[in-house]
């Protein structure tokens, strides 16, 4: 899947099944779902997952929590917009090989 594409699903009632729970909270946290989103990764033991995670807190504005979950994800607490790191984080995610089959 493309980015492209997985931004054209965002038009869909639901993710693509065959997304991983990062992708699929990626594409909830861009409905605005912030629940179903974080129900998605909060459980999850993955460096991906901790990454969405980060996001997530951030989007919440709980930048304290996203910077454990930053930390978790061994990535540097991002800085720019929201819609920039979404983007960034999709990019990546769907770079390598992040879809189930």
């Amino acid at each position: 899947m493309s980015t492209a594409d997985f931004k054209a699903s965002l038009s869909d009632s639901a993710p693509a099944p065959e997304l991983d729970a990062p992708l699929a909270a990626l594409w909830w946290a861009a409905k605005g779902d912030w629940n179903k989103a974080h129900k998605l990764v909060q459980d999850e033991d993955s460096a991906d997952a901790a990454w969405i995670h980060a996001y997530l807190h951030r989007v919440e504005g709980d930048l304290g929590n996203a910077g454990y979950w930053y930390r978790r994800a061994g990535k540097p607490v991002a800085t720019g917009s929201l819609e920039s790191e979404w983007g960034g984080i999709v990019s990546a995610l769907l770079g390598i090989e992040r879809i189930r089959s």
